[in-house]
């Protein structure tokens, strides 16, 4: 009985376990982190409000109705409705009135605001994209930072080791008189030093941790495995070594830029609209019922005074503003707000461009950089093993050793790093000249 119960138990963590086992591509990382960003469910959020937006100037173009009803008990000194005399009587006012009013020329603020609110809800999905691309950005490098934290830890663990077996070899041969009291010193304090590289290197790879499950969101108190066998690019693919003025255009952060400077030339016509004259188109009907509660005569009864009291009115209105200092600074300003507009999407080309270019030059010289790198790690490992083994035989000293082991340690980490640049850069370099998503999963 009990060995079914420990059966079962197992069977049920198994899918738990596995889970918990379970590492994080990138592309996993960046769709989780899109999943549960908050910059990108503001603006998601932005963007259903540019739609009721839309939707609102849309109905500004229809006429405005209101209606109004009215009861009024009144009593002492008044104005009798029939005889227009003073009075000193209670009397019972009842009145109803429905009115529209639709605007015939205003300028133009009405079209220009519904145009204002079109293009913000048709960009409203760009800065979706811009703020999804954004986060992807972060994630990547967050996500290559942790990479390249938890694999030195290999390489920390592996000179750690190395330092122990030559240091276990070098007692031995002191123990044989082969080697003096200063070698061994010499050797424990690189075995000291590579114990502290290593805790270093545990420490900065628990920070990259923590900064990636901050971009992505992910709960702190899970663990999360990243996976460090990405593929790393041995060749550059084939790209145009320019942005062309097409794809710079379609990118989210040119296409926001040149959207705000269009909306900012439409609320400046809307502000030069407010200054110009203004006709209005009124029309509407009302009627009331009347008793005198002082005298008790029965006057005409409820229905008939509605019917004999209903009136209809038309009226066209002009409006027109002869002094508006305040609307004259508006006016000033929104010029102002276009014009800086128009050089922040002059700014936002530039750098998309500069970005692209500053990518492709960073992939093409980190791709040359990994092949002169990846010889010094095969010379400087070929070198290692022969000092290590003169020094096994006497004919090189622990300080030769322990540089020979530092150079070899230093072209591994700096190989990784440079292995990690190159992963990331090839994927801006695709975003930026190819037009490929930066995000696959989502």
């Amino acid at each position: 009985m009990i060995k079914k119960f420990t059966i079962i138990i197992l069977l049920t963590a198994a899918p738990f376990a596995a889970f918990a086992q379970h590492e994080w591509t990138l592309d996993e990382c960046v769709s989780y982190a899109l999943d549960h960003a908050t910059e990108v469910a503001r603006q998601q959020i932005e963007r259903r409000q540019s739609v009721t937006d839309y939707r609102t100037a849309l109905l500004d173009f229809l006429p405005s109705v209101s209606a109004q009803a009215n009861g009024q008990y009144s009593w002492g000194r008044n104005i009798d409705p029939e005889t227009n005399l003073y009075n000193n009587v209670t009397t019972f006012n009842n009145s109803y009135s429905i009115s529209a009013s639709l605007p015939v020329f205003d300028g133009g603020q009405t079209w220009n605001a519904f145009r204002k609110a079109r293009l913000a809800r048709n960009t409203a999905s760009t800065a979706v994209v811009q703020a999804r691309d954004d986060k992807a950005i972060e994630v990547m490098q967050k996500f290559v930072d942790a990479v390249y934290a938890l694999k030195s830890i290999s390489l920390m663990r592996r000179k750690l080791a190395d330092s122990e077996a030559l240091l276990a070899k070098t007692r031995r041969l002191y123990e044989l008189g082969e080697k003096s009291r200063p070698d061994v010193v010499q050797m424990e304090s690189q075995v000291a030093e590579d114990d502290y590289n290593l805790l270093h290197q545990q420490n900065l790879a628990r920070t990259a941790m923590i900064a990636l499950k901050s971009a992505m969101n992910f709960p702190p108190a899970d663990s999360l495995s990243p996976d460090c066998s990405m593929p790393v690019p041995v060749s550059l693919p084939a790209v145009a070594p320019v942005m062309d003025d097409l794809a710079l255009s379609s990118k989210p952060a040119v296409v926001i830029a040149e959207s705000s400077v269009e909306q900012a030339r439409l609320n400046w016509k809307m502000q030069r609209a407010a200054l110009m004259p203004q006709i209005y188109l009124s029309g509407g009907i009302s009627t009331n019922f009347y008793k005198n509660l002082s005298q008790g005569q029965a006057g005409l009864a409820y229905g008939a005074q509605m019917r004999n009291n209903l009136g209809e009115y038309v009226s066209l209105t002009l409006s027109v503003p002869l002094f508006s200092p305040g609307g004259w600074r508006s006016v000033k300003r929104a010029k102002a707000d276009y014009v800086i507009a128009k050089l922040d999407a002059d700014d936002a080309r530039r750098k998309l461009r500069d970005d692209a270019e500053q990518a492709l030059a960073d992939y093409e010289g980190y791709r040359k950089e990994v092949e002169r790198m990846e010889r010094k790690v095969a010379s400087d490992s070929l070198a290692y093993r022969l000092s290590r083994r003169k020094y096994e035989e006497g004919m090189l000293s622990t300080f030769d050793i322990h540089e020979s082991a530092q150079a070899l340690l230093e072209s591994s980490v700096t190989l990784l790093q440079l292995r990690m640049l190159l992963a990331i850069r090839l994927k801006l370099v695709k975003y930026y000249i190819n037009n490929e998503p930066l995000w696959t999963l989502n």
